[in-house]
């Protein structure tokens, strides 16, 4: 089952629960699934679903500092119960060491030796992480182990 299918299937039973936060997160990110499907001129795959799930979540986070900065407890509460939906649908989190060990992997593979290559890098590692982390983990890993 393709995960954009396990959100349709979650946003029935969040209905029939009558779970509106559940109902109004997982419906505003078909939404966006399917905003980008018509951007994209066809269906995503889901690496490209988990991504916008990262941005997502990546918002949320956002909401909720502002939020801190003006003391407004409900808008926390609400983008952290989003937030926790949202990361229901992710995979399992790669840890930050073995990042590490796949960035060396493959900037050995690539013989990558200078911040002219972190295009070729990044494309692979985001293949082979397949979605387990943010694309700005990768990216820092990357870009610090190529200026070494």
């Amino acid at each position: 089952m393709s995960l954009k299918e396990k959100l349709e299937k979650e946003l029935l039973l969040a209905m029939k629960s009558q779970n509106d936060v559940r109902k109004r997160t997982i419906r505003m990110a078909i939404s966006n699934i399917k905003l980008a499907e018509v951007e994209k001129k066809g269906l995503l795959d889901d690496s490209a679903i988990i991504s916008l799930l990262h941005k997502e979540i990546k918002m949320r986070q956002e909401t909720i500092e502002e939020a801190r900065k003006d003391n407004r407890l409900l808008i926390i509460e609400e983008a952290q119960a989003e937030m926790a939906v949202l990361q229901e649908f992710l995979p399992e989190p790669i840890s930050e060491e073995q990042l590490i060990q796949i960035a060396k992997s493959v900037i050995n593979e690539l013989k990558a030796n200078s911040m002219k290559d972190m295009g070729l890098v990044m494309k692979e590692m985001i293949v082979r992480v397949g979605g387990r982390a943010p694309s700005e983990n990768i990216s820092r890993i990357v870009k610090d182990l190529l200026q070494k």
